[in-house]
């Protein structure tokens, strides 16, 4: 798609060096609204797809549990960037930095300094296009990332992880660096994860990074402890899902008729995350004139997280052609930065 036919792009309060476009209206063959939810609540067992999570209260919350003792990914993560941001603005050299996921950008931050740090004359300013399906976040982070860090720029899309990748338009900088943190690709199953990578390469020309955050496989009760927080800020992160529904297709789902649960599946190396149903129930989405009957102790899975090995997800990125250039861990091995680049 050339640029004439991007969606309409917008100014906000920082003039040219923020930009915010809304992808919602990008496809020329739209599926309705809410195809989604209707074909996963109509399956056995039933399903939501994770995207319903990150209404702007649903991104909040995510936030409060990247900060909970039980939580160590986000930390584990954040980390282990500290540490290696100087080394991956070297390898990268001047690129432009394309996240996917951006929420508050917070990791992100020791990558943005270490770039801002290597600028020269010649390598101004520091590009970020930020990407999330919250557009108040989005909003909300790039003013203050505009704020601490004056020789960026920050040009946010606003949509889902498919609708950027299709509009990314050229980099204006040597290349580009393209970020899927916070083991995200975890929260796809094996076939969507391998298509997902796919138009990631597809994305890149030869060359360019993608760097990559995963999870790695580790005793259950650390699994299970960080997605079962004793403040119950996960709970409530799961059950918001239910609230945006209500909101967004004129839903009455009761929330006081569900409850979280979260478990490692060790067959799958994944933890699953269910709303189940604690009474016998009927739910009416009216938007999708949908009517969906639940029995008592019935779930609908509303994530997966799949926990990693690093050598079996090198081979899948090679099979892509993304080329695994350096690998970071934390002390006791429990997550992984993997910077990768394009092959011809």
């Amino acid at each position: 798609m050339s640029p004439s036919n991007l969606p309409h792009t917008s100014s906000c309060q920082n003039g040219d060096r923020l930009t915010v476009t809304h992808l919602s209206q990008t496809s020329p063959n739209p599926s309705p609204a809410g195809a989604d939810v209707r074909e996963g609540l109509q399956q056995i067992p039933k399903t939501l797809p994770a995207q319903y999570f990150y209404d702007d209260r649903g991104s909040q919350l995510f936030e409060q549990i990247c900060d909970l003792p039980e939580y160590y990914p986000t930390r584990t993560e954040a980390s282990i960037l500290q540490t290696a941001a100087p080394e991956i603005a070297s390898l990268t050299g001047n690129s432009e930095l394309v996240e996917l996921g951006s929420g508050s950008s917070s990791k992100t931050r020791r990558l943005l300094d270490a770039y801002c740090q290597s600028l020269t004359p010649e390598r101004s300013p520091v590009i970020y296009r930020a990407i999330d399906v919250s557009g108040g976040m989005l909003q909300q982070s790039a003013q203050t990332l505009l704020n601490d860090y004056p020789p960026l720029r920050v040009q946010g899309l606003v949509g889902t992880y498919e609708q950027a990748l299709d509009h990314l338009p050229p980099t204006e900088a040597d290349s580009r660096l393209l970020l899927f943190l916070g083991s995200t690709l975890g929260n796809l199953k094996p076939e969507a994860c391998q298509q997902f990578l796919q138009r990631v390469s597809q994305a890149l020309h030869p060359g360019e990074y993608f760097l990559l955050g995963i999870d790695l496989a580790k005793p259950k009760s650390i699994l299970e402890a960080a997605y079962n927080d004793a403040q119950g800020v996960t709970a409530e992160f799961n059950l918001n899902m239910l609230a945006h529904l209500n909101r967004r297709f004129e839903g009455n789902f009761k929330l006081d008729q569900f409850e979280h649960w979260a478990f490692f599946n060790e067959k799958d190396s994944q933890i699953e995350m269910h709303l189940r149903s604690t009474v016998a129930q009927s739910a009416t989405l009216r938007q999708l004139d949908l009517t969906l009957e639940l029995a008592a102790g019935e779930t609908i899975q509303t994530e997966i997280s799949r926990k990693f090995k690093h050598s079996e997800i090198v081979e899948t990125l090679n099979g892509v052609k993304l080329e695994t250039l350096q690998t970071w861990h934390d002390p006791q091995n429990w997550f992984a930065v993997l910077l990768t680049r394009r092959c011809s």
